[in-house]
């Protein structure tokens, strides 16, 4: 059930994460609803809260250095991947935000469950 509840948060953290607060809540509480013990919630709420951030990082790196080197060849291949690289760490600094309020609310939806 830990694996569901994380796929399950990590798309409703994808879709409520534009809501601030309330949002990371609402999908760690689900995630932690599904997963079913404080523990396990706690664990689920957090993890679909960084997974989407850190997907995210890595595809605007990658982007950033495919665009780069179709335009300009290695060169803007390097230089696209460290600014996608810049972005991307802000994303993930981002993710700390969104695997925080996933974390209470997984641990609240699973001591409800528990």
């Amino acid at each position: 059930m830990l694996i569901l509840a994380v796929i399950i948060g990590a798309i409703l953290m994808a879709v409520l994460a534009r809501v601030p607060i309330l949002g990371p809540l609402a999908a760690g509480f689900i995630a932690g609803l599904i997963a079913c013990g404080g523990l396990r919630g706690l664990t689920a709420g957090f993890l679909s809260g960084t997974i989407v951030a850190i997907l995210v990082a890595v595809v605007v790196a990658g982007g950033a250095a495919a665009l780069g080197g179709l335009m300009l060849g290695a060169a803007g291949a390097a230089g696209g991947g460290i600014v996608g690289g810049v972005i991307g760490a802000g994303i993930v600094i981002a993710s700390l935000y969104f695997g925080l309020l996933g974390l209470v609310g997984g641990l609240l939806g699973g001591i409800i469950t528990g």
